[in-house]
Parts: structure tokens; sequence; C-alpha cells
């Protein structure tokens, strides 16, 4: 697993967590700043596969 993909998936609990934590709360804002850091978590992650498939080599 590369270093993003891992940060990825790290910030997507983190996201999933304050998501949790803002909507147990009645907390918007929090539930709000805990879907970004999802969609975040997901993008380092998509960053991380495409770097890993231009790093293999090709099976010619």
């Amino acid at each position: 697993m590369t270093d993003l993909r891992a940060k990825g998936a790290i910030n997507k609990a983190k996201g999933q967590v304050e998501e949790g934590l803002g909507k147990l709360t009645g907390d918007r804002h929090e539930e709000a700043k805990g879907k970004v850091k999802q969609v975040q978590g997901s993008a380092q992650q998509g960053l991380g596969n495409l770097q890993n498939a231009t790093r293999r080599p090709s099976s010619r």
C-alpha cells in the first residue's frame, strides 16, 4: 500500500467518525466536516492507486 492510499484510508475513517459524532450530537457542521474528510480520503486513495498503476512494469 502506498503512502497516499494509507493516508486516504485513515482520512476516510476519521471522516466516518466525525460524521457519526455529528449525527449523534446533532452538530451538522461536524457531520459535514466528516463527509468532506471522507471525500478527501477517497481522492487520496485514488491517487495512490494511480501511482501504483504507473509504477507497475508492463507485462509484454
